[in-house]
């Protein structure tokens, strides 16, 4: 089997591959010059033979990435409505995200 890691980044998790491409919410620190990417919290490393689990995170492991852009989310809609008071408000969101290609799993 091939390696892989489990890294958690804007409280969600996230299993990873070399050559993987995944969005994450913005970081603070990255930039279009900036676009080296360090996840920090990695929970799990599987390097091919064996296991790693972190109690919470694995010491010295490093998953890292490089920016590939800057995207936005599907619009999410919520409605506001109240009976007979003639009263509805439509609320629309886009979450910004990164795009990142995980470069390298550093055990």
């Amino acid at each position: 089997m091939e390696p892989y890691a489990v890294v958690q980044t804007g409280n969600k998790q996230y299993q990873v591959r070399k050559g993987d491409v995944i969005d994450v919410e913005l970081l603070d620190g990255i930039s279009e010059e900036n676009k080296e990417v360090l996840f920090q919290e990695v929970l799990f490393v599987f390097d091919g033979e064996k296991a790693s689990v972190g109690s919470p995170t694995v010491g010295n492991a490093v998953v890292k990435g490089e920016l590939i852009s800057f995207v936005r989310g599907e619009k999410v809609v919520a409605y506001k409505y109240k009976k007979r008071k003639n009263y509805h408000k439509k609320i629309g969101h886009r979450q910004n995200y990164l795009r990142v290609k995980i470069c390298d799993l550093v055990m």
